[in-house]
């Protein structure tokens, strides 16, 4: 969806939230929510540019001082420029925006003085829309060369396929051709004339998000969807990708992982050769709830879960929409007044009939507090590590930081229910004592801090983000280093090859390497090696495993683990069967697939297809040439009386209509009468 001055429509089926507020229930009457940390479970390390927002040219405010002290103050690192949609209308270098309204003090002069008073990183968004190579290539100059500004990222448009060639129009684009192989071909003109001003810039180009329009689709024409056509074109001539996300509903950050990993596959699909190194932005994310609390309290926690989600799963920037924005629809959520608003700060505005008015002008919304809170908790070169909860109304995310200390930060949803917490560690020792923590409540205008509670015990107001900071018991000294970066080899059905850069040696020589699974938040080792390689067996067929690598040393000292690698197991080789499985038709929200099973057996008299869906938010809708049922996750196709009889070397093609409400991980194991099958693309 485009940016623009007025708040957005949620895309997606908002919660529904009751109306009568219950008294809080006694901690003391509640079973205490089990948090699992495991400073083993090596994820990303949070990046200098992770805490960022949208700014815009309408924004009067934009380059105020006070602006850019508040957001200092929230811990942000990143601003986008010019703002959402206006990106692709606006001419810098006259500062107009044809068609849209331009305010007073926000030329990029002055944006840029605002990003260095607050601290932060610039991104900034080339006109694709209404512009030219020649353009952004100026701006470029103007900004590196001219104005030593070292503005870094350079995104080429926004939201690009919003442009009309999928149905729906809101993206100014003046080229006749608006297909996706269009942009890719401007991407590399662009990228090609924007590097010859400044070649240690990262160009950035516009992907759709996974399971939201018009991912997924193929139009009329084109050769894939709108991320398979610009990768494979555009790929190796950028350096990073773009997706925004307003998911709607509150609860989604569950679905960030598939989201992040299907993201990286269409990369490593289409991208070309070197593609591991593009990297993933988020450059515009909002919860798109304005019904349930887009300014209030439930955003906050959302926005708290969603941008530690993206960090841990290695996005370099979360950007916030937006810094100011203006009244929308007003509501009252959880005993407070939410003005759906989808800025941090107040603009300080009534609405149309002046009879509600926004706080004075910069006030921190709930959401505003929520990034304060995810800065203090995660800071750049901190490791995220794994983290998880019994209780779905409470979730858990953990960083380990360089001096030794473990951050946890704990989201609890509940409206009604003050939770007491048991932690433990795996990993980790830490001291006694009370730890730090760190408290954000549900109306409050700060984050209080206090000395309270026990590392292993703490107690989370209903509504409520916490922060516990810990030391360790015994100060780390002389222990290894951290092995490199895995990378994955020979990966068959049932084995694969992990090998790592060797570890730095501390006081002592390191010994063994152990390599763990993650499994959830609790570690399972795999095996141990002597050397910088080790042979994994006994693994299940289309799985996906994500592992670290810690070193060991002679008196037993344990490295921190290696940052995480995750590789998927195929299929056999060779056996009794073989599935081609295809997703035919698209629409963002549902496909048709189609299953081609070949008999390489003895011949059949009767068959059984059987496979899962990989997430709860996948169901079967209808079948054909098979008689389909669904059982829980497990999906089962059984013969039609026509086609039972399947010889050596016969076929038989069914199909069926999958509907999907997440990021749609595909099936990738099928067994028939039993036999996992070969599976071919």
């Amino acid at each position: 969806m485009p940016g623009k001055i007025l708040p957005r429509a949620a895309s997606a089926a908002l919660l529904t939230l009751t109306a009568l507020i219950a008294p809080p229930a006694h901690a003391a009457d509640v079973t205490p929510v089990a948090v699992t940390v495991n400073a083993r479970a090596a994820l990303a390390t949070a990046p200098e540019t992770g805490i960022g927002s949208n700014h815009a040219i309408w924004d009067s405010n934009l380059g105020t001082d006070q602006t850019a002290d508040l957001l200092k103050d929230a811990g942000v690192k990143l601003l986008r420029y010019p703002g959402g949609s206006y990106s692709d209308i606006y001419h810098w270098a006259t500062h107009t925006a044809p068609g849209g309204y331009v305010a007073p003090d926000t030329d990029f002069d002055t944006f840029m003085r605002g990003v260095r008073r607050t601290g932060a990183q610039a991104m900034v968004t080339a006109n694709y829309g209404t512009g030219t190579a020649e353009e952004a290539a100026a701006w470029v100059r103007h900004a590196n060369v001219t104005k030593g500004y070292g503005v870094k990222y350079w995104e080429i448009g926004n939201e690009n396929y919003g442009n009309g060639h999928y149905g729906s129009a809101w993206e100014a684009d003046d080229h006749a051709d608006k297909s996706p192989a269009e942009y890719a071909r401007n991407v590399v003109a662009y990228a090609d004339a924007m590097k010859a001003a400044d070649p240690t810039i990262k160009i950035g180009a516009v992907l759709t998000t996974p399971a939201n329009w018009p991912d997924a689709i193929t139009a009329e024409g084109d050769d894939g969807s709108w991320n398979k056509v610009v990768l494979s074109l555009a790929g190796p001539k950028i350096d990073f990708v773009i997706l925004h996300w307003y998911p709607g509903a509150l609860d989604k950050a569950g679905q960030i992982p598939d989201m992040l990993q299907l993201t990286r596959q269409q990369i490593a699909a289409y991208a070309g050769p070197g593609s591991d190194r593009i990297g993933l932005a988020m450059t515009e994310f909002n919860t798109g709830s304005s019904s349930n609390g887009t300014n209030t309290q439930n955003g906050a926690l959302a926005a708290a879960d969603a941008y530690a989600s993206l960090l841990a799963g290695g996005v370099f920037t979360v950007d916030w929409w937006n810094v100011h924005n203006g009244i929308g629809n007003v509501t009252q959520v959880e005993g407070h007044t939410d003005y759906g608003d989808f800025g941090l700060l107040s603009s300080g505005v009534c609405d149309s009939g002046g009879n509600v008015c926004e706080p004075p002008l910069n006030t921190p919304f709930a959401p505003y507090h929520a990034l304060q809170m995810v800065s203090r908790f995660a800071r750049p070169g901190d490791q995220f590590v794994r983290a998880a909860t019994d209780q779905p109304k409470v979730s858990a995310h953990a960083v380990r930081r360089p001096d030794g200390d473990l951050a946890v930060m704990l989201i609890n949803t509940s409206s009604d229910t003050s939770y007491p917490v048991a932690v433990d560690y795996a990993g980790f020792t830490p001291a006694a004592g009370a730890p730090t923590v760190l408290t954000h409540t549900n109306g409050a205008t700060a984050i209080t801090t206090a000395t309270t509670g026990t590392a292993t015990s703490q107690t989370l107001p209903p509504l409520s983000l916490t922060t516990v900071v810990l030391h360790p018991a015994a100060a780390p000294t002389g222990l290894p280093g951290a092995p490199g970066r895995p990378a994955a080899s020979n990966v068959t059905d049932r084995s694969a090859t992990v090998s790592w850069p060797a570890a730095a040696p501390g006081a002592r020589p390191i010994v063994k390497y152990e390599l763990h699974r993650q499994n959830g938040a609790v570690s399972e080792q795999l095996g141990e090696s002597s050397g910088t390689s080790y042979t994994v067996g006994n693994l299940r067929p289309g799985t996906a495993y994500t592992v670290n690598v810690i070193a060991r040393d002679s008196g037993g000292g344990v490295s921190w683990a290696s940052p995480p690698l995750t590789f998927t197991t195929g299929t056999p080789a060779t056996s009794s069967c073989a599935v081609r499985f295809t997703d035919q038709t698209d629409w963002a929200s549902g496909y048709v697939g189609a299953v081609e099973i070949t008999n390489n057996g003895a011949p059949l008299n009767g068959w059984t297809l059987n496979f899962a869906w990989p997430r709860p938010w996948q169901s079967l809708g209808s079948g054909w040439s098979a008689v389909w049922t669904q059982t829980g996750s497990n999906v089962k196709a059984v013969n039609e009386p026509g086609n039972g009889t399947l010889a050596t070397g016969a076929s038989a093609t069914i199909g069926f209509v999958a509907n999907y409400t997440g990021p749609n991980l595909l099936p990738t194991t099928f067994t028939l009468n039993g036999t996992t099958c070969t599976t071919r693309t």
